[in-house]
């Protein structure tokens, strides 16, 4: 009996063995293709990118040549010169736009050799208004990627045409500016595409035709669907077409003739189009169930050997208690691994008790116990510097590299005020040890406390949204994630933040929170979040408890970090040249200072009145004429009043000390001037006047 027992307890851990050994290379499998789609995606995206950039940056000397059709052919030929993925444009009029050439479309393109070709596609023979690179866009009224197609008449090539319709000053459409892409690097790339010897890749256009195929006679000629209908036994096959084309990524699994096959699928944004990686099952499991057979022929040959089958039960018991122990120790050594990396980032909030110009919250929720999210923030030298990043990948490989470019922010930033070569800087360090081949989306921004100008670079991170009267996403340049290609250029924006603007920024495991159905949360529902004046903290509860109630008990598929920003200024500045029409940019400031204060709104048109009277006085004579000098004006609100500086370099003068002008003596008996400081007095509650070394100036105070 004991025999038995010790036969069969042998028997099952060998199946249970087999089993998640199975699992394993199935989860690699996934992991493998998942990972060539997202890279060959991402190459292919980057061509992509590149030729609607070119075209985008087009569209403003295009508008102009309308005016001037002989200069069209030089915006096509400047396009293919300066874009190395572009091998074709052309500038094509809607017919009957210019009443002397009812058709007109000069074309410039770039044969095998890399010379310039020039032709005219307005041939009866071409019929370019036919042409559904010139349809779509004016229908669809911006850009638009065509069908792959082999262009008989014009570049003579197989290509894809990205295009946008032009409009003149009234509006109307009046041309399609376009780039040709060649796709004969799309077979080999493609093709390049090796998870398993026996495995290979599809590429369909958004039509289902066959662009990359292994069997070169389908390219190009066959849809999927037709293809498929020509087969004997369609079933398990019928509606392949349909998912891959679905939009959606994922994986199947395909039976046909006893064969099964795992397909893997992606689209590729932008497009229409699809990738898929068929993956025939026995190149997964075969080599594991050969060894599965000989297992089984060596455990039928140890029944025969009953003591050493015991004696190797009791070191299987040894070792599952061994394992267990090892289990426990890996899963104690992740609850203290959580606990380092959320002491990384701050978690104290308000975090600057202090201060009464920032109101700010965040909050990480990995989807395993590690994650590969980040958020940091501090003060320098009256500087918010703050990022929010999101690593490629979970657990704690992602963890790991989420350290690494936390402190290499931190590093970095400590010395350095510009975010784009804090970037920069970011992005050469993390490429040069990125032997693992992962990337990090990273926004970094720098909010000078005391002007509220925002500075930022983004590189591949989700674009935040921006609070202010409005809810809008913030505009971002299309920069690299950071780690992939060192040397590369990263640019720097800047906006401008005023009281009570907010910016909320965020990881994609926010929108793409997925429900029982898969819905993505999404940004509308982000933005319903935003809606009304709150707290940061009370943004954030309310963003968090309508994630909960929508993905409504879900397994979380993505780390989700929010890091929301509000700017409270309690002194705002302003610097203005000693020109007086730069009056005109006041009634802005004094409008954000009496928003920060407990002032009355409809004092706003008194105040501006007698800020103005003042500034204009230090521009007309408190410099010599034809001197440059500057008026810098700031608005500090206290407890009881709202207290303007306005103060300047030039000569000495003191408005306070003359006397009041009476108004009610005749005109001809009233001294020159006096009716501006008369007006200042009666609308202030106090004006204050002293030279501060080699500056004047001028303290005008409203009380509440």
């Amino acid at each position: 009996m004991l025999v038995f027992i010790a036969a069969m307890t042998l028997e099952a851990t060998a199946l249970i063995q087999f089993y998640y050994s199975q699992k394993s290379i199935r989860t690699e499998a996934n992991r493998r293709a998942e990972s060539q789609l997202e890279a060959t995606n991402n190459r292919i995206l980057d061509i992509i990118n590149q030729a609607e950039a070119a075209v985008r940056n087009s569209v403003w000397i295009t508008q102009w040549t309308l005016e001037h059709p002989d200069s069209m052919y030089r915006v096509s030929q400047r396009l293919v010169e300066d874009n190395p993925v572009v091998v074709g444009s052309t500038v094509a009029l809607v017919p009957g736009y210019d009443k002397t050439r009812p058709l007109f479309s000069p074309y410039v393109y770039s044969n095998e050799a890399g010379e310039l070709i020039f032709r005219s596609l307005a041939t009866e023979e071409y019929d370019y208004p036919s042409q559904e690179w010139f349809t779509r866009p004016l229908e669809l009224g911006q850009g638009y990627w065509s069908e792959p197609y082999v262009d008989d008449g014009g570049g003579d090539m197989l290509m894809t045409t990205f295009s946008v319709p032009i409009y003149d000053r009234k509006g109307r459409a009046a041309a399609v500016l376009t780039a040709d892409v060649s796709l004969e690097w799309l077979s080999s790339l493609v093709a390049d595409v090796k998870v398993y010897p026996k495995a290979f890749s599809l590429m369909l256009s958004r039509s289902g035709l066959i662009m990359v195929s292994p069997v070169e006679t389908l390219a190009m000629k066959r849809t999927l669907k037709d293809f498929i209908s020509t087969l004997d036994d369609t079933t398990g096959l019928a509606d392949l077409s349909d998912i891959l084309l679905s939009g959606e990524s994922g994986n199947i699994l395909v039976d046909y003739k006893g064969s099964t096959s795992y397909v893997y699928f992606s689209p590729v944004p932008r497009t229409g189009w699809s990738m898929s990686i068929v993956i025939p099952e026995n190149e997964v499991y075969g080599g594991l169930r050969k060894m599965g057979t000989i297992v089984l022929v060596m455990q039928l040959l140890g029944l025969a050997m009953i003591i050493v089958m015991l004696r190797a039960f009791i070191r299987e018991q040894s070792r599952a208690r061994d394992l267990d122990m090892t289990r426990e120790r890996i899963q104690n050594e992740l609850h203290v691994a959580t606990g380092i990396q959320m002491s990384m980032v701050p978690k104290t909030f308000p975090p600057f008790p202090e201060r009464h110009d920032l109101d700010m919250a965040a909050i990480i929720v990995p989807a395993k116990q590690v994650g590969g999210d980040l958020y940091d923030f501090f003060i320098r030298d009256e500087k918010l510097f703050f990022c929010v990043g999101d690593v490629s990948g979970k657990g704690v490989p992602a963890a790991l590299v989420m350290a690494v470019t936390r402190t290499t922010f931190r590093n970095i930033s400590s010395t350095e005020d510009s975010p784009g070569r804090i970037v920069r800087a970011m992005n050469d360090g993390l490429s040069s040890m990125n032997e693992s081949n992962m990337f990090v989306t990273f926004f970094c921004g720098v909010l000078d406390l005391k002007n509220g100008v925002l500075r930022y670079c983004n590189a591949g991170h989700n674009p935040p949204r921006i609070l202010t009267d409005d809810i809008y996403t913030l505009e971002v340049e299309p920069n690299l994630p950071l780690g992939i290609i060192g040397g590369s250029e990263f640019k720097e924006q800047e906006i401008p933040f005023h009281y009570d603007d907010a910016i909320c920024l965020y990881t994609d495991g926010l929108t793409e929170a997925e429900n029982f159905y898969h819905e993505q949360f999404g940004e509308e529902r982000l933005d319903k979040c935003l809606r009304g004046r709150k707290g940061a903290k009370d943004h954030l509860d309310n963003i968090k408890r309508e994630v909960d109630r929508f993905v409504d008990g879900a397994p979380q598929s993505d780390d989700l970090t929010v890091l929301f920003i509000h700017y409270l200024p309690t002194t705002l500045r302003m610097t203005l040249p000693n020109d007086v029409s730069q009056i005109g940019r006041m009634p802005g400031f004094i409008s954000d200072a009496i928003k920060a204060s407990k002032l009355d709104p409809q004092v706003e048109d008194s105040l501006n009145l007698a800020l103005e009277e003042a500034v204009t006085n230090v521009m007309m004579y408190g410099y010599p004429k034809g001197t440059y000098g500057e008026v810098t004006i700031a608005a500090t609100v206290t407890e009881k009043s709202l207290v303007f500086t306005i103060s300047d370099n030039g000569k000495a003068f003191d408005p306070t000390v003359r006397p009041d002008v009476d108004i009610n003596a005749p005109v001809e008996e009233r001294p020159v001037g006096g009716l501006g400081i008369l007006l200042i007095r009666k609308i202030m509650d106090k004006v204050w006047y002293e030279r501060r070394g080699e500056r004047n100036v001028l303290i005008l105070t409203k009380n509440y």
